[in-house]
């Protein structure tokens, strides 16, 4: 049986260069399907969302702030309103009357899944535009954890694909209505 060296690089062409890169990795993206040339191409610092710890660490330097963070970004037609930390809008359901607590379950909850803080993190983040004392949280059902804004359990729609949309805005869906927020953590019922 021959040793393996601990060093042993390869050889990859990405897009129109060549790098070297320690085999382990490269045969780990490689195997996982992870990697293609022109995706690593196209959007080099693009991490998947859920992207395996191998294609993580080998990501560049900058990081996103959590999906749990809550910031404040301009949505055109409604102005400036609270998203997640990947930028996606987030709205708060009427049927749950400011009380801190959610009634949006089972059906309701797929079409607009809540904000949940992860396992392990004690509290929300605040991002830039919002105000840290309006963060909190409520135990749902199943013993999530879903974030809270002025007392408004907050809420992500499967309908919108990425930052800047809102199409779930003014919905009257699944058992209420459907509103974004503000900064202030008050309603918008606008139409975009």
């Amino acid at each position: 049986m021959i040793p393996k060296r601990r060093d042993e690089t390869r050889t990859v062409t990405i897009g129109w260069r060549r790098v070297r890169a320690p085999a382990v990795l490269v045969w780990s993206l490689l195997l996982a399907g992870c990697w293609t040339s022109s995706s690593v191409a196209a959007a080099p610092n693009a991490v998947p969302r859920a992207a395996p710890a191998v294609l993580l660490a080998a990501s560049s330097t900058t990081t996103a702030p959590p999906f749990y963070e809550v910031q404040a970004r301009r949505v055109k037609g409604l102005g400036t309103v609270l998203v997640d930390g990947q930028g996606l809008t987030l709205y708060l359901f009427v049927p749950d009357k400011h009380s801190g607590r959610s009634t949006c379950y089972e059906r309701c909850a797929q079409g607009w899944p809540p904000l949940l803080l992860p396992t392990g993190a004690t509290k929300p983040v605040a991002g830039r535009g919002v105000k840290a004392s309006l963060l909190g949280t409520t135990r749902r059902k199943d013993g999530t954890t879903q974030i809270t804004y002025n007392r408004w359990p907050l809420y992500l729609w499967v309908g919108d694909s990425g930052p800047g949309q809102a199409t779930g805005q003014g919905l009257n869906n699944l058992g209420g209505l459907w509103y974004v927020l503000s900064p202030k953590g008050r309603e918008i019922t606008a139409r975009p």
